[in-house]
């Protein structure tokens, strides 16, 4: 795996941050890329943080989630997901993955990472992301469900066309 830092867009839409990203560093090293962002979207809170979710969890973190909900019943959320794929000079492919779900009256679990004690996925009531495995977690997960997409859209690629990719 190569590291390529790219530029940091900011923006209310993640699709748009994945696919420069992608553009960017597809650009740099010239080699086809997959970029992926995410982000948690509360309902109550118009959809905050959103594409912030990394912002917001390094300052005020689950906790300040729990803390903006106090007294909220809507605890409506999701956790959505885009895969961007991009060859050099080529076009941008998006591949989204949602995960339905609200948020929890306080943290529970310590597996995963973020926001993931504090997200109960509707697939699973009454369970965060925090207190599952990693194989359970992967079977509701926004992320996984992007990247089944995209490896489904790669499978279905002819050979001569992954090869075009890399060349």
């Amino acid at each position: 795996m190569i590291k390529v830092k790219t530029l940091e867009l900011q923006d209310d839409n993640i699709e748009n941050i994945a696919r420069l990203s992608a553009i960017d560093a597809a650009s740099k090293i010239n080699l086809p890329v997959i970029v992926e962002d995410a982000g948690l979207f509360i309902d109550a809170l118009n959809g905050f943080p959103g594409p912030y979710s990394s912002y917001v969890y390094r300052t005020i973190g689950k906790e300040g989630i729990i803390k903006l909900l106090e007294g909220v019943n809507d605890r409506e959320a999701y956790f959505k997901s885009v895969v961007a794929f991009c060859s050099p000079g080529g076009n941008v492919i998006c591949f989204e993955g949602v995960t339905e779900g609200k948020i929890a009256m306080e943290p529970r679990g310590c597996g995963g990472f973020g926001f993931d004690p504090i997200f109960e996925p509707a697939e699973q009531p009454g369970e965060t992301f925090g207190e599952m495995s990693i194989e359970n977690k992967n079977r509701f997960s926004h992320r996984a469900k992007a990247l089944r997409k995209f490896a489904e859209w790669y499978r279905a690629q002819p050979s001569s066309a992954l090869i075009s990719m890399l060349t």
